[in-house]
């Protein structure tokens, strides 16, 4: 096995409400947040992470939520100056911040930039308001343009803007002009996905009413030209960037690389080349738990058996558009490719899969039914 790219994700829980539709950790805000006390528990958290380094510097950094811009400035610039005297970053590292149209401030964006951070991905969502208040969230259209007219004035390397569609009641009107307002924003990055109902949300327990399966077809394939009109290229399965503009921190993701996870809930995959083992890892969840000195963060990890791995591995990098390179299936995983030829012949019969020398590609078909296609590999 060899030591993929390393990556670290950052976990901060808080927003300013939960948003029905939204499975992650995320918590109401109910009072200031204690922004010092929770930087100095990433910090120790990160510390008793790093035997898991190996050497490494740090490829990307990817902050997440919750919305991390309800935390200011100087945190960060704290933050990111700390984590470098620990790891290291390489040399054009990414740094990503999600931010809430809600929380953004005047001049805010700068204030990142100045903390190190060089990317922003905008948490849009929609351009309607009959649709943001439906998806629960707290900004508006008008928010949602400032946010947008911040980043490009900022001084960042890139920005995403997140949209959805598939909304309740939405129509394919609907959706192709959120994404046609989205588009005249002119961001570097757009990710684009269906909404879909997850298990234990507001939404799971008094479902909304979405489109019929032909609608939602209908705005698939009328944005996906419309993006590729507008010169995004689909690079994985809701990721388009203009040319030199992926997101790095997803892209070693989804090539199966390695990341550490720090902060309420945050899930790691780490590679341990002495021990041929890969180890997943989740941290405390809820904040009060995390930050409990009494209590270790890591909550739960595990190892990734040898008959999981091929799965695991073609779950991350058959989202991309891109070839799967076979040498990485071996260096990663610590497998064979006989391992798997069984699956592979019987992938590519059906069209979900093309085979080539030193790489293979899904199809057009295979990503229409990706999941079929990896189920060839439980």
């Amino acid at each position: 096995m060899k030591l993929p790219p390393l990556s670290l994700y950052v976990h901060v829980p808080w927003c300013v409400q939960k948003c029905p539709y939204c499975d992650f950790n995320s918590h109401g805000q109910k009072g200031e947040i204690p922004e010092a006390e929770y930087i100095q528990h990433l910090l120790a958290d990160l510390k008793a992470d790093l035997p898991y380094v190996q050497g490494r510097k740090l490829h990307s950094i990817f902050i997440g939520g919750g919305t991390p811009s309800l935390l200011s400035g100087s945190a960060y610039e704290y933050l990111l100056t700390e984590i470098e005297s620990l790891i290291g970053f390489e040399e054009n590292i990414e740094i990503t911040l999600e931010a809430n149209p809600g929380t953004v401030e005047t001049d805010k964006f700068k204030h990142y930039v100045n903390a190190g951070i060089n990317r922003i991905s905008i948490g849009v969502q929609s351009l309607q308001k009959d649709k943001l208040i439906s998806l629960g969230r707290i900004h508006n259209e008008q928010e949602a343009l400032n946010a947008a007219k911040e980043a490009h004035e900022a001084g960042l390397r890139s920005f995403n803007l997140d949209l959805m569609h598939g909304l309740p009641n939405q129509s394919v009107d609907d959706a192709l002009s959120d994404l046609k307002q989205a588009i005249q924003m002119a961001p570097p990055h757009l990710s684009w996905y269906q909404l879909t109902i997850e298990p234990n949300t507001q939404f799971a327990s008094k479902p909304p009413t979405l489109p019929e399966d032909e609608t939602l077809w209908d705005i698939q394939q009328q944005g996906q030209a419309l993006l590729a009109q507008h010169g995004y290229t689909q690079y994985e399965i809701s990721g388009y960037a203009k040319a030199g503009f992926q997101c790095q921190h997803n892209l070693n993701y989804w090539r199966f690389g390695d990341y550490l996870g720090i902060g309420c809930g945050a899930h790691g995959k780490i590679t341990l080349t002495e021990q041929k083992h890969i180890l997943r890892t989740v941290k405390v969840k809820h904040p009060r738990g995390y930050m409990d000195l009494t209590k270790p963060y890591l909550f739960d990890s595990w190892q990734v058996e040898k008959q999981d791995r091929p799965f695991e591995f073609f779950m991350n990098t058959f989202r991309l558009k891109e070839p799967t390179v076979k040498a990485d299936f071996v260096n990663y995983t610590g497998l064979s490719l006989q391992t798997i030829e069984p699956q592979i012949i019987h992938a590519v019969n059906l069209g979900l899969l093309e085979e080539f020398t030193d790489s293979w590609i899904v199809t057009n078909k295979g990503h229409r039914y990706l999941n079929d296609l990896l189920e060839l590999f439980v």
